[in-house]
């Protein structure tokens, strides 16, 4: 049995990242209850722990859980996260991300709790002025949409309610997150999914027709957008790595997570080519409002700070691991079983 320091309130835990990382602390054996809506996520999801349905933004129900399971530490990953839809919908994201959060940092506040991780983006940085260079902690933040400024904000939250009370916090700021548990139990399940990598192993089991791939002209080797891909078994384990640093006595911190390297779009294809049984369809259309030609990761500081040993960077694991899942997916969509 793993030496717990009181419960972990794991919001979004019935999400991609957020079961994931459930997860990992079951198997360590630490004491979980996990928070979702549902809204995205999967009940079945949830290997361990106890289970509340329930949104974030509910002040009593949030109350009602950190005190009945004596929660020590909160990891927070409930949030919308589909970038065009934040442009459309900006106010369903200020009130799910942004206001929500405020609510669960003044109840976490009036609980005594200890401990706050929380999961941020890429897209606080929005566009480098050097996308050549990996993104850097230090850079300025300068969101270009609702999603990246509904992050940004309730990180500049929780960075003055730790500044002003003794809860202390790491902020892990995602690059892009691919790929399915190697064990094969869980996965993303998230319908419409926009991600890359989820979307071309879709293509890659019939579920879409084809791939679009936005702009071919970009300034890097192939012309295609390249991404800093880190497997969410990775991303997870960092997670545990965040919690045992703050258990340490740490100090509050921020840090990327990534590999420190990107995979062009055309790369990804070809990864999933490779693993397929046959070429997927791609469509080619012009480049989106927005996209930085590239976007990777600055990743000195998450490895001077935690004790953290990625296991997975390697493409061909990535989508090794989501193709699979995407047959495990068919395979209970086809037999008439729950996702």
């Amino acid at each position: 049995m793993h030496d717990t320091s009181g419960t972990i309130l794991v919001t979004g835990g019935a999400g991609y990242i957020g079961s994931h990382v459930v997860k990992l602390l079951g198997e360590r054996g630490e004491s979980i209850v996990v928070l979702d809506d549902l809204s995205k996520g999967n009940r079945d999801a949830v290997l361990y722990g106890e289970f509340v349905e329930g949104n974030t933004g509910d002040e009593a129900l949030v109350k009602d859980v950190l005190e009945r399971f004596n929660v020590q530490t909160v990891m927070h990953f409930a949030a919308h996260t589909i970038v065009p839809e934040s442009v459309e919908n900006p106010l369903k994201y200020y009130r799910n991300n942004t206001a929500a959060t405020r609510n669960l940092l003044e109840c976490s506040q009036n609980a005594g709790v200890s401990h706050f991780i929380f999961s941020s983006t890429a897209a606080t940085y929005g566009i480098p002025e050097d996308a050549s260079e990996p993104c850097h902690e230090e850079l300025p933040t300068a969101p270009i949409n609702p999603y990246g400024m509904s992050k940004l904000m309730s990180e500049h939250m929780l960075k003055d309610l730790s500044a002003a009370s003794d809860m202390r916090h790491v902020i892990l700021r995602y690059f892009n997150v691919a790929g399915c548990d190697p064990d094969g139990k869980i996965g993303q399940s998230t319908k419409n999914a926009t991600l890359l990598i989820k979307v071309a192993s879709e293509v890659a089991v019939g579920k879409r027709d084809n791939l679009v791939v936005f702009g071919t002209d970009y300034p890097t080797p192939d012309g295609t957008g390249v991404r800093d891909y880190i497997h969410v078994s990775d991303l997870a384990s960092a997670h545990l790595s965040a919690l045992d640093y703050l258990r340490s006595g740490g100090d509050s911190t921020l840090v990327n997570c990534g590999y420190g390297r990107g995979y062009s779009v055309r790369q990804v294809i070809d990864a999933v080519n490779k693993h397929n049984d046959s070429p997927i369809t791609v469509v080619e259309e012009p480049r989106r409002a927005g996209d930085p030609p590239s976007l990777t990761a600055a990743v000195k500081k998450i490895h001077d700070t935690f004790e953290w040993k990625p296991r997975y960077d390697d493409l061909d694991i990535i989508v090794q691991t989501s193709l699979a899942w995407e047959k495990v997916l068919l395979d209970r969509e086809q037999n008439g079983r729950a996702a």
